[in-house]
């Protein structure tokens, strides 16, 4: 897991590698420039056909930018080069200053602009640049930019048309801890930023802001981070849990993957249990039984013959009857998955309660199952008992906390973090940014999917696929387990639009497409981030 920092943490990262793993300051800002200067000649060789421009402000992200300026001068030699520091020479920090002087000793000497009219000057120079790093504000913004970084921001995003923007740690004016604009921000290509990502370049809408995101690493320690107080939000990354997928034993039969039993669909809305199930076969269980309206098991066993059936009574409107259900179903099962296309009738929320009272095996709730639940503490105490996975909508979780959609997506880390603790479950809070929240206040973030997903299905399918995972992976830490189904989920979403575009993606094609995501996650072992904020 990638930790996801505050600036505030941020901060003191760099204060517990500086003081007290005695890496010099200087040395940290080499190797960040490094790093930015690193991505600039993969990305744009070769850099010396390039019109370059670097904006440099006056604090430690300047001095950034000034180390990048000096690596391509002295080894991309006929480049042109033009160099901006934003306000006095005499006023930097330490080692920004020392990173000024050595652009002097080599014989660059940066313009200094102080006010808007000299900018003005400036700009028509600038304005045919075709690579621009903006060095000039990183993490330690505060507020709106305003005055002459206003001015600066508003033209780089206008008024250079021809140029590709990398941003240094963060793009100009975009706040480092949340989702939500300040006030104008850089539009960057690229954003290099250091040690860890920051909230803003993960949560909509800043993360737009930010381009293909790289996590450089310049020297402190993952012993450094951990040790910070109050981590509690980490990027999914395919090195997480690509170690789950190694080949299985000769030897191996179907019972040593469990049983998946799935419960939902009516007669009338047979799709979604069948997506599910079909989701839970490909994604590994050794055996899936669906349980739903006799009318619709006949469609999927059509559909999938490997799939087993448990066909139930029907109430009138061809939902399965509450009555129906028998302890029977659930023996010898080991996961159980209730809600895709159940129905939402009383007599479906009673059967959804009469199965979560029954289930002593880790239980997922989705879709209809979700507004069958009774919040309080008699639901905390059910399912206290036994592993919990609830995986809601935005909608679905305004039904459970009583907040609008609109009110949830607003608080989405707070929400899904504060339910899960409040009721010992494991939370799924689907969306833009998938956040896996866990009882002991984690919440993991997806980089994961595409647009295409967005249709009815998709969340029925990721439903199999965690239940799918946890019959299979059952002494595995179910964090780590639900993370993989939801990273693979959307993987194999990415995979699968390039055959069918984003328009055609069907919920049932990303089934087909999860082993080649697996076979994907295999190869991304060990790599961090980056990955592309789209």
């Amino acid at each position: 897991m990638q930790r996801i920092l505050t600036a505030r943490q941020m901060r003191e990262a760099d204060r517990l590698t500086i003081e007290e793993h005695g890496v010099p300051g200087m040395t940290l800002m080499e190797n960040a420039g490094g790093r930015v200067y690193e991505l600039l000649a993969h990305h744009f060789a070769p850099l010396s056909e390039h019109h370059v421009v670097i904006l440099c402000g006056k604090g430690n992200n300047g001095g950034d930018g000034m180390v990048v300026a000096r690596k391509i001068a002295t080894r991309h030699a006929g480049s042109r080069l033009d160099v901006v520091l934003f306000g006095d020479p005499g006023r930097l920090r330490p080692d920004a200053a020392a990173n000024y002087q050595a652009l002097l000793d080599i014989d660059i000497q940066p313009t200094i602009v102080t006010d808007s009219e000299k900018w003005r000057e400036l700009l028509p120079r600038l304005a045919g640049s075709t690579l621009v790093v903006d060095a000039l504000l990183g993490t330690g913004v505060r507020g709106a930019a305003g005055g002459l970084c206003a001015d600066v921001i508003g033209d780089l995003n206008t008024r250079f048309p021809s140029a590709q923007v990398v941003a240094v740690d963060m793009p100009s004016g975009m706040p480092p801890d949340t989702g939500e604009p300040a006030g104008p921000s850089v539009r960057a290509g690229h954003t290099v930023t250091f040690t860890a990502p920051k909230p803003s370049q993960v949560f909509p809408p800043n993360c737009f802001q930010v381009g293909a995101l790289t996590v450089a690493h310049i020297g402190t320690a993952a012993n450094v981070i951990e040790s910070i107080p109050n981590l509690q939000l980490g990027l999914a990354e395919a090195r997480d849990f690509a170690s789950l997928f190694v080949p299985r034993p000769p030897a191996s039969h179907k019972g040593d993957y469990g049983h998946l039993l799935v419960i939902g669909g009516s007669r009338a809305k047979p799709g979604a249990v069948l997506m599910a199930g079909t989701a839970a076969l490909r994604a590994g269980a050794g055996l899936v039984t669906v349980a739903t309206a006799a009318g619709a098991a006949g469609t999927v066993v059509a559909h999938t013959p490997e799939l087993m059936t448990l066909p139930a009574r029907e109430a009138a409107d061809g939902s399965i009857d509450a009555s129906a259900f028998e302890e029977s179903w659930l023996d010898r099962k080991t996961v159980v998955a209730i809600g895709p296309g159940l129905g939402v009738s009383p007599e479906n929320q009673l059967l959804t309660r009469r199965i979560i009272e029954a289930v002593e095996v880790p239980l997922v709730v989705d879709a209809d199952g979700l507004r069958a639940l009774e919040l309080g503490a008699p639901l905390r105490s059910r399912f206290g008992r036994r592993l919990t996975v609830l995986t809601p909508h935005p909608g679905e979780m305004g039904v459970l906390t009583g907040l609008s959609a609109a009110g949830v997506q607003g608080r989405r880390v707070e929400l899904a973090r504060s339910f899960a603790q409040e009721y010992g479950v494991h939370l799924v809070l689907k969306g833009f940014r998938t956040l896996i929240a866990t009882p002991d206040g984690q919440v993991l973030v997806n980089p994961t999917g595409t647009p295409a997903m967005a249709k009815a299905g998709s969340g029925d399918v990721l439903t199999g696929m965690i239940g799918g995972f946890l019959a299979q992976f059952a002494e595995e830490e179910p964090a780590r387990v639900i993370a993989a189904a939801v990273y693979l989920h959307g993987l194999a979403g990415e995979l699968a639009v390039k055959d069918t575009g984003e328009l055609g993606l069907l919920a049932s094609d990303l089934p087909r497409y999860l082993p080649a995501a697996i076979d994907e996650v295999k190869t991304r072992d060990g790599e961090g981030t980056p990955f592309q904020a789209l």
